[in-house]
């Protein structure tokens, strides 16, 4: 080992003498270290008993933090300098510090800085997984925190941070959220399964191991949930620890779960192996796409995008060089012996939990790859979905076996757009959320990136005199703040708006929304199971009188449709009409906290599409009372006690069609403060005259919108087309005078 090295386990033994942590009791009869591999570079850690209970917590700032390969046997440390762990941003600056910091220090953009993340994190498994394999070591299995997990991602973790098992696949290496360690970081106390390449422990053994760390977190922090994400055969490993435990507050994430081994091709290689000799055992078609499908899927990244020939070159030059380190990490890691005992181990754990999904209490999330080449994962987790009590799914057509090493697939994002991410035994939508990361904006960007390119959205402001100009300067920076308007056809209005005020303002902006976008059996009758996800992700958060309070308690900017569905799904002739109760809802509570409101109006809906079909129409249809009632279970009805038409806040599809694009407009009235008012309206009389004023507000700026937009020559999208012909693709396009 290097001079050096030796010079900083001294010093980092010396810290933790002083420090006098149970960790560095330890430490201090543990062997020393020999030269540090690939692998050890990776890792973090303590070294861990038989379960994490009594894990020494890293030092906080400026010490040298313990580094340990996951052995039992014998203790291999290595020292690095372990990264400050900065307070958590705001929610509304979370992100923008970080887009920020990289830009001032001529650091990549954020997409590119993720992309580059992505190829290191291959590379990284690949060393690393090499590494570990060759050690020679048969046992036994042990856990370890991941190397970057040490400073908690860039953005400190969060407080009260539940903790996060991760199970190991096929290969029980342990790396498989190589990709992911330092998202997760931020969000959980991450560790890792490492069942060495020669550990022959069985599956109830790995069970009861698995199931003693289990217990040991749940009795630290009983008011937390204990995450399992288990792949392939550690999949199975889940789901039999919640299964013996149904009293554990546990949260599933199933990836390509094995619990399909008897409809899959694997079920026949077994006894194919018998006859191949060892290394030959590899040119089966399922294992060489066992880890190498990515690969040969990453052409398709450049392929047709303009990509010169010597940039393509050296693309399928680094393609081919990651290809061939593949196969030597098959030679290593799945040997013939490997295989077969691992086979075998996923019979025995498949036929063991189907027999008890029955006793699966756990909250589950199955993810699924629609191109999976060792099980048929999709049809599983449709199977699961019915088995299992509280199960959703997310298909991910285009991924393969390893979608955990693939580029385009992200696990903390799917964890909080499914809505599975909590701290505490109940979720809290307000609390346990996330802000959107810079690579989570910009997917909500590209989302509606059609939308705003056909309609090039125009937004207008107030300022305090009265004044309209364009853009965002009349909007107050600070919260607390309740924007009130008119939603329109389908919520069209919603991606342009959340996204463009938060690109030019930095505000983000809280949705109150319908039920219906967060349970699990209305999710199944969409097209596709994730499509509420990115609204999630966002902020969006089930429209209650509670959480309606704590965003305010918290100062957020709160995004409020009194007119709710009964407005997005008006029928014909009904644009731009409001639907708004009668009581003053939402006036009394924003006066409680002093908070701005911002009466706000947009147009633009019967510029992109005829109305077709209604709910006056569908009613007509025969059975359609079938799919009527699977939308509107009793669940999930809002509005019950009022009266009129807003009562009536049924979901129902619309059919539409389109038209030659026209623009959409936005206009956001004079904010009116509440703070100074309290007193005053706690008075119904004035709380309702000031509800009224509110109101009159955003007709008077939907009634503004619809008479100007009149005087826009670029009111359609063939000006448009020709303004930027002219004067670049990027130029803002002028619009009227306001």
């Amino acid at each position: 080992m290097p001079r050096a090295n030796h010079a900083a386990i001294r010093n980092a033994r010396a810290h933790c003498c002083r420090s006098g942590s149970a960790c560095c009791a330890r430490q201090r009869q543990a062997p020393k270290c020999s030269q540090p591999r690939a692998a050890d570079r990776l890792l973090l850690p303590a070294k861990l008993p038989a379960t994490t209970a009594d894990r020494a917590p890293m030092p906080a700032t400026g010490a040298l933090a313990p580094v340990a390969a996951p052995g039992a046997r014998r203790a291999l440390l290595v020292f690095r300098r372990a990264a400050p762990r900065p307070q958590v941003p705001t929610t509304t600056t979370r992100w923008r510090c970080r887009a920020s910091a990289a830009a001032a220090h001529g650091a990549p953009t954020p997409s590119s800085s993720a992309a580059a993340r992505r190829r290191r994190g291959v590379k990284e498994y690949v060393e690393a997984a090499r590494e570990m394999a060759r050690q020679k070591d048969g046992g036994p299995p042990r856990w370890f925190s991941p190397l970057e997990c040490g400073g908690a991602g860039a953005g400190g973790r969060v407080p009260a941070a539940p903790t996060l098992l991760y199970l190991p696949g096929f290969d029980g290496i342990g790396l498989g959220l190589v990709r992911h360690h330092e998202r997760l970081a931020e969000m959980f106390e991450l560790c890792c399964l490492h069942i060495p390449v020669e550990d022959r422990t069985s599956f109830e053994g790995l069970v009861e191991y698995v199931e003693r760390t289990v217990k040991s977190q749940s009795s630290r922090a009983p008011d937390r949930p204990v995450y399992l994400v288990g792949e392939a055969v550690g999949a199975c490993i889940a789901l039999a620890v919640a299964a013996r435990n149904p009293d554990i507050d546990l949260v599933l994430i199933l990836v390509n779960p094995g619990t399909s081994f008897h409809r899959s091709q694997l079920q026949t290689l077994s006894a194919f192996l018998d006859m191949v000799p060892e290394p030959f055992h590899l040119t089966t078609p399922q294992l060489l796409n066992f880890l190498t499908g990515n690969f040969m899927k990453m052409p398709s990244t450049f392929v047709g995008r303009g990509f010169s020939l010597e940039e393509a070159g050296q693309t399928l030059s680094e393609i081919t060089s990651n290809l061939l380190d593949s196969l030597m990490i098959l030679v290593d890691v799945l040997t013939k012996e490997s295989i077969v005992c691992k086979l075998k181990m996923l019979k025995t754990a498949s036929s063991f939990v189907n027999s008890r999904l029955h006793a699966v209490k756990a909250e589950t999330l199955v993810l699924a790859s629609g191109n999976d080449e060792l099980l048929p994962s999709s049809q599983e987790a449709e199977r699961l979905r019915g088995a299992l009590e509280k199960c959703r799914t997310r298909l991910f057509r285009d991924n393969g076996h390893k979608i955990l090493l693939e580029a385009d697939f992200d696990l903390a994002t799917t964890i909080k757009g499914a809505g599975y991410y909590r701290r505490t035994r109940k979720t809290d939508f307000v609390s346990d959320y996330l802000p959107p990361t810079p690579d989570e904006f910009q997917q909500a960007i590209n989302h509606d990136r059609i939308l705003k390119l056909v309609t090039d959205p125009v937004m207008l402001s107030t300022l305090p005199d009265g004044k309209i100009v364009r853009g965002l300067a009349g909007l107050p920076r600070e919260g607390p703040a309740v924007l009130v308007g008119y939603h329109m056809l389908l919520g069209f209005e919603l991606g342009p708006m959340v996204t463009g005020i938060l690109s030019s303002t930095g505000v983000h902006i809280r949705g109150l929304a319908h039920p219906f976008m967060f349970d699990k059996s209305t999710e199944q009758l969409m097209p596709d199971s994730a499509h509420f996800d990115l609204h999630r992700i966002m902020g969006a958060v089930p429209v209650t009188g509670a959480n309606f309070y704590k965003l305010l308690a918290d100062k957020e900017f709160v995004l409020l449709y009194p007119g709710g569905a009964r407005e997005a799904l008006h029928r014909k002739g009904e644009e731009y009409k409001l639907f708004w109760p009668e009581q003053p809802e939402f006036v009394r509570m924003a006066s409680r906290f002093g908070a701005t409101i911002i009466p706000f109006g947009v147009v633009g809906e019967d510029d992109i599409c005829h109305l077709l079909l209604d709910y006056n129409d569908l009613q007509k249809v025969p059975f359609y009372d079938i799919l009527d009632n699977a939308l509107n279970r009793d669940g999930l009805k809002l509005r019950t006690d009022s009266m009129g038409e807003v009562k009536n806040q049924r979901m129902h599809p619309l059919v539409l069609a389109p038209k030659v694009p026209g623009r959409f407009y936005f206009v956001f009235g004079k904010p009116i403060e509440t703070r100074g008012r309290e007193k005053g309206l706690r008075d119904k009389e004035e709380a309702q005259r000031l509800y009224l004023q509110v109101k009159s507000e955003v007709e008077s700026c939907i009634n503004y919108l619809k008479e100007k937009r009149e005087e826009d020559p670029y009111r359609s999208i063939l000006p448009r087309l020709l303004y930027q012909a002219v004067h670049g693709p990027n130029a803002e396009i002028p619009t009227f005078e306001p």
